[in-house]
């Protein structure tokens, strides 16, 4: 079994305004630089035998600030990104829910299934974080493996992970920075 070490990207300015960021190119700022550094100084020594990140910047940067304390090379894979939120990425949550109050209702219903206008599901980012965790589990299938990505995309994993339905994802978000160890059997 491969064990997966999450990392979800360091803080943006989208994060503390409360903006949906969704596959928006968002950088980090320099509290969440700073977060990746701490981070970074607190899993030196850790033995990894790769270092994956999702090719948007906040993610792509985090993994690098680690990769030069681990002193390993960053691999991006555009599968690892944030769930595409569609019409709602750069929106804040405020404006969303009153902007699109049927189809927020819907979402807190059925929130495996519900598109943001534009968007994936959260289903569909499942998917596509399942195909590229057991891709790199492929490859390192005893190995050690650091994944930086984003809080949805990230919980998807989380979800499997634990026998968790999808539609929980949202509840599973982990902070920024915060490490979450996992162990991931390929599905061949």
């Amino acid at each position: 079994m491969t064990r997966f070490c999450l990392i979800r990207h360091g803080q943006t300015d989208w994060n503390l305004e409360g903006r949906y960021q969704g596959q928006s190119d968002a950088p980090l700022n320099e509290a969440g630089r700073e977060e990746a550094r701490v981070l970074a100084h607190k899993l030196k020594g850790q033995a990894f035998d790769a270092i994956y990140s999702s090719d948007l910047q906040r993610a792509r940067e985090t993994a690098e600030i680690i990769a030069a304390a681990l002193q390993l090379p960053v691999k991006t894979d555009s599968r690892l990104r944030e769930i595409n939120q569609g019409k709602w990425e750069g929106q804040l949550v405020e404006v969303i829910k009153a902007r699109y109050a049927n189809l927020w209702r819907q979402r807190k219903l059925d929130p495996a299934s519900v598109r943001a206008p534009g968007g994936e599901t959260v289903a569909e980012v499942a998917q596509r974080m399942y195909s590229a965790l057991n891709e790199i589990a492929q490859i390192y299938p005893d190995g050690a493996v650091l994944i930086a990505s984003h809080g949805l995309a990230l919980a998807t994993i989380i979800c499997k992970a634990q026998g968790i339905p999808v539609g929980k994802a949202y509840t599973l978000i982990p902070d920024n920075t915060e490490p979450i160890w996992i162990t991931w059997d390929a599905v061949l």
